[in-house]
């Protein structure tokens, strides 16, 4: 395998790749200058592919000369583990860059899905809302414990606090800030950045620094949650029951999977549904978050996202899909199995 790789710094190594699949820093400057530089190696009919895990493809795709062969392919960490992959059009992005994409993930064994482009895409857009319900209930003064053992009770693989730590809390700390000099003041996390901002400034910047929300032996093992988490944000006297902790885990992804579906970044649910098991873990048993919806309905699920809203804020009012479904007495797979698209 590794007599496949040729590792190099010369871009006129590019030249005839039919593909290209970018994976440099989240920095819109410094992968604009990688998209030209490659795309002049390759020459006119490569297609140029960005593994960004947040930044809209369209954006990115200015600095290319041909914005129709500009596309996302995204792929989940650990790579060589995680079987999904989101392929992201951009505005401009033509069918020939998404046929190539397809045929490629297909070629290397993975599962993709298409979506159309927005900030996070779709995956991000939900798992990215877990991480930080879960940061934001340290600093309300949530037992970590309590968050952690919550998230996998009711099925997911890891706790936002040990996925925060994964995936590194610095390049948490990179995405918050790309995403508030986006949304200004529209952005909704500063409560959250107040613990991750607090971490990275101690060092502490997960697991590949064996520094975290977790502490780690010398050899990076996980030994347990980090005791110095209750010295700046101490446990509550009056701790949440369970299934308050799971609602607000859960609600957190399953809302935004719809509001993805309604504004049409998310064209098929059961893609949604396949993309949450094999891209995140969520909770495998409910078959994905429109499959959990229908199970649990659609009225019920109004009912906890309104109290969720009352007690924690305005992130866990119920988008207008699903308060349709709810007055309809409807499911999403009896109105959108087939594969038909919100606004359709």
């Amino acid at each position: 395998m590794l007599g496949r790789i040729t590792a190099t710094t010369d871009y006129a190594a590019l030249a005839g790749a039919d593909l290209i699949v970018e994976a440099v820093f989240e920095d819109p400057a410094v992968k604009a200058d990688v998209a030209r530089r490659a795309e002049e190696a390759a020459g006119p009919d490569c297609i140029f592919a960005t593994n960004t895990s947040t930044l809209p493809i369209t954006d990115l795709a200015r600095a290319s000369a041909r914005p129709d062969q500009f596309i996302g392919i995204h792929f989940f960490s650990p790579v060589e583990r995680m079987l999904l992959v989101e392929i992201i059009r951009g505005r401009q992005t033509g069918d020939r860059a998404v046929a190539k994409a397809l045929d490629f993930v297909r070629q290397i064994r993975k599962t993709p899905i298409v979506v159309n482009d927005a900030r996070f895409f779709y995956a991000n857009r939900c798992i990215i809302p877990y991480l930080n319900e879960g940061i934001r209930m340290v600093g309300e003064g949530v037992e970590p414990a309590l968050i952690e053992n919550a998230a996998r009770l009711v099925g997911m693989p890891l706790g936002p606090l040990q996925l925060v730590d994964e995936t590194s809390i610095d390049l948490g700390v990179k995405i918050a800030r790309a995403t508030k000099a986006a949304m200004g003041d529209a952005y909704p996390d500063d409560a959250v950045d107040d613990v991750i901002f607090w971490l990275a400034d101690q060092g502490r910047m997960g697991r590949k620094a064996a520094a975290g929300f977790y502490a780690y032996d010398e050899k990076g093992k996980r030994q347990g949650l980090w005791e110095g988490l209750a010295a700046r944000y101490p446990a509550a006297t009056d701790q949440p029951d369970l299934t308050e902790v799971q609602h607000r885990l859960l609600f957190a992804q399953v809302l935004e999977a719809v509001r993805a579906f309604e504004a049409g970044v998310l064209t098929d649910i059961r893609e949604g549904d396949v993309a949450a098991i094999l891209g995140w873990g969520f909770a495998p048993w409910s078959g994905g978050p429109f499959s959990w919806l229908d199970i649990l309905g659609a009225g019920r699920a109004v009912e906890i996202a309104e109290g969720l809203a009352a007690r924690h804020g305005p992130r866990f009012s119920p988008p207008d899909l699903l308060r349709k479904m709810a007055a309809e007495g409807g499911t999403f797979y009896a109105a959108y199995g087939d594969g038909r698209a919100a606004a359709a």
